[in-house]
């Protein structure tokens, strides 16, 4: 299935409008406001749990009909203040799940209580380092970031102290055809696919109700999927995140036989079967609409990462869950890089599901 220049278009500025905002694990309020304003033509209730989860509710036609959640981080990987020095540099501590080597260079945005602050992440000349330590790839306790301060006063003169949250300067280009680059698809992308699954059912006949989540603080251990999952107290409920490809240089196919292209990837197992083993029923239930809406799909059994269905599917006496993700390259990384086109065709599977739920899922007393 090929998705129209219209259909991609609109996501393109949807993505765009995401990944430009900013909402790193506990501060994810931008990204919050910005749902929220999506959500509320096509749902009948919005609220929140004590975390800041948002949950929005579709109620279903049937009062029998099951509930489902779908579930998308609204987090992204950042950085946070740790210690600023006499002379004004920054020191920081990493909020996620950073490669080092990736941060060094990198422009950021430091959010003080005065307003955004441009800096840049810097360290020690290669012209001064040692052969050792030219040798040894660069590490976050080793870098510094610099907002053009003379001291420290100036820094704390912006609101800026321990505990201030930074982002990534980086914001959404269009590459080659369908594909597309820009810091935070892990998890906008799931945020914009929930966002077109929710329009998709305004005004069909859907027995389920769906509770489209936003969750908080997935990067730093699924901490909002755990309470919002509680909240809801879904029949079945299905994570919808991104994962890594194998079709780049300095992966194999063996590590990861995913592509990105070749349409949405469906879980059966992540992290070895620590994270989530897929419930049978609800790989067939996403099957079968993958099978209805011709989507190619790929099965994904990776040895590493989670995803908030980890912590879903162990809520109360147990949830069925499963994911849908995008295989985006480079993740957790200011420069990440997916196809449009697969998440044009994960929303078609996905709204699918959502119509088709009760003939899979019964209402649990």
């Amino acid at each position: 299935m090929t998705a129209d220049q219209q259909t991609l278009d609109r996501l393109s500025a949807l993505l765009e409008k995401y990944t430009n905002a900013h909402g790193v694990s506990g501060n994810e309020d931008e990204i919050c406001r910005l749902l929220k304003e999506d959500l509320k033509d096509c749902t009948d209730e919005i609220k929140f749990d004590a975390l800041g989860s948002l949950i929005a509710v579709r109620n279903g036609s049937s009062k029998s009909g099951p509930t489902i959640m779908l579930a998308a981080h609204m987090d992204e990987i950042g950085l946070m203040v740790k210690y600023i020095d006499d002379n004004g540099f920054i020191r920081f501590a990493k909020i996620g799940g950073w490669n080092d080597p990736t941060l060094l260079n990198q422009r950021v945005i430091v959010h003080g209580r005065s307003g955004e602050t441009v800096g840049v992440i810097g360290s020690k000349p290669p012209h001064v380092m040692s052969a050792d330590d030219a040798k040894r790839p660069p590490q976050h306790k080793d870098m510094f970031i610099d907002i053009g301060a003379k001291n420290a006063e100036d820094v704390k003169a912006l609101g800026i102290e321990p505990g201030t949250y930074i982002s990534m300067d980086r914001e959404f280009k269009k590459l080659m055809k369908s594909r597309v680059t820009s810091k935070s698809f892990d998890n906008r992308v799931g945020v914009v696919m929930m966002i077109e699954m929710m329009r998709r059912l305004k005004g069909k006949d859907v027995k389920a109700t769906i509770c489209a989540v936003g969750t908080v603080q997935e990067e730093v251990g699924l901490k909002g999927a755990k309470t919002a999952a509680y909240a809801v107290g879904a029949d079945a409920a299905i994570a919808l995140d991104t994962t890594v490809p194998g079709d780049h240089p300095g992966i194999t196919k063996q590590e990861s036989p995913l592509e990105i292209g070749k349409g949405p990837v469906l879980t059966i197992a992540d992290a070895s079967g620590r994270g989530i083993i897929s419930h049978p029923q609800v790989v067939k239930w996403l099957r079968d609409s993958a099978e209805k809406t011709k989507t190619d799909v790929q099965l994904s059994v990776g040895e590493g990462g989670t995803t908030d269905a980890s912590a879903i599917h162990l809520t109360k006496d147990g949830i069925p869950s499963g994911t849908i993700q995008i295989a985006t390259r480079y993740i957790h990384s200011p420069v990440e890089v997916v196809d449009l086109e697969d998440i044009a065709a994960a929303i078609e599977l996905g709204a699918d599901a959502m119509e088709r739920a009760h003939k899979y899922f019964t209402k649990r007393q």
